[in-house]
């Protein structure tokens, strides 16, 4: 977490990227708004700090400083923290609606899902996720995004003890550092002041960890007498089809057979009159 506090709107020096540093006034164009910088230009060049200087810009001051996120994670020991997920699906066609809640409240106050022992329930430690998608939660803490996905594949034929969701975890980000563009996961938030004077403050703070992202996906199915029975007659029916194309082109070359056989044996002989 990287706290910036007591900014207000003022004048600042911009943080130091090579778009922003200067040697005098005029490599500084007034007005100008950097869309990967925090303000619009003065026109002046100041000291960023003994060694450097920057173009001065109007924004919310002192800046955020670049930071390389803590490591280790300041919460360490929220890998052992839980989250319940609800999730409810619904089939129309089917007027069939179901949700992931499948034990009543009182198991629901001790389980933590495990495939072989608690498949069935929704609420998750926060290591297991990142565990079952093969990482470690101490890295991941301040790095990357995992993923969940919940599997439906309702068979409605069957008993409701089978139709039950299934449950798969990876990892999202690439784990190559070589070609990984912002490899962490960040997002940024203020709170505001206003002082007995009437000046406005805020306190903007950056904060990095884990975002688990929910995809949902299923399919269901459900035995109707009626499409069966049309997809069986017309497979009958390009069976009898095919058969009967066969027996046509073998009658055919029967027929071709039998006439070439009754003109050799009976056909007019040479020089008969």
């Amino acid at each position: 977490m990287n706290i910036t506090p007591n900014q207000t709107q003022s004048k600042c020096a911009e943080n130091p990227t090579p778009a922003s540093i200067c040697t005098s006034h005029r490599d500084c164009k007034r007005g100008f708004n950097d869309a990967r910088g925090n303000g619009v230009r003065t026109g002046r060049c100041v000291n960023y700090n003994d060694t450097v200087k920057t173009c001065e810009v109007l924004s919310w001051c002192p800046l955020e400083k670049i930071v390389e996120p803590p490591n280790p994670p300041l919460l360490a020991d929220a890998e052992n923290f839980t989250v319940l997920i609800k999730n409810n699906i619904r089939y129309p066609k089917f007027n069939f609606n179901k949700r992931n809640i499948l034990i009543n409240s009182s198991y629901l106050t001790q389980c933590v899902f495990s495939r072989k022992t608690d498949p069935d329930c929704p609420i998750f430690r926060l290591k297991d996720i990142v565990e079952k998608a093969e990482e470690d939660f101490q890295t991941m803490a301040v790095h990357v995004r995992d993923l969940i996905y919940i599997w439906w594949d309702c068979n409605l034929d069957m008993p409701q003890s089978w139709r039950v969701p299934r449950y798969t975890f990876r990892r999202l980000d690439n784990k190559d550092p070589e070609n990984n563009v912002g490899p962490w996961y960040n997002f940024r938030f203020a709170k505001y002041y206003k002082d007995i004077d009437g000046t406005e403050t805020k306190t903007l703070i950056k904060v990095y960890g884990i975002r688990f992202d929910v995809l949902v996906f299923g399919q269901a199915g459900k035995f109707n007498i009626i499409p069966t029975l049309l997809n069986i007659s017309a497979g009958l029916a390009l069976l009898g089809l095919v058969r009967s194309e066969w027996c046509l082109v073998a009658a055919v070359v029967c027929s071709l057979f039998e006439f070439d056989l009754q003109s050799e044996c009976f056909g007019d002989s040479p020089g008969t009159g």
